[in-house]
């Protein structure tokens, strides 16, 4: 395996130790990769959001673009058809 130094805190240090006094990890360099695979989980999530989003963003650009929106009087009457989707089930409040 590579090897890298790193520099930590040492509230860093201190939760490296503890948790391999703990017993739960063998030694720090565990803990360490469990905490990369926890950023990797984390980045992974954060990009299927992202392209979630973007997803969302194209498909309402090309409703629009095909004139397929709903116009409100005001902004109550918005919130009230938001609300009622979101009571259906349409959509994730």
């Amino acid at each position: 395996m590579p090897t890298r130094n790193v520099v930590l805190t040492e509230r860093q240090e201190s939760l490296i130790e503890a948790l391999v006094q703990s017993g739960r990890y063998q030694n720090a360099s565990e803990v360490l990769r469990e905490g990369l695979r926890l950023v990797e989980s984390r980045e992974i999530e954060e990009a299927r959001k992202l392209e979630a989003l973007r997803s969302a963003a194209q498909d309402g650009a090309s409703a629009f673009d095909r004139a397929e929106f709903k116009e409100f009087a005001d902004a109550s009457a918005l919130l009230a058809h938001l609300d009622a989707l979101a009571a259906s089930g349409a959509v994730e409040k």
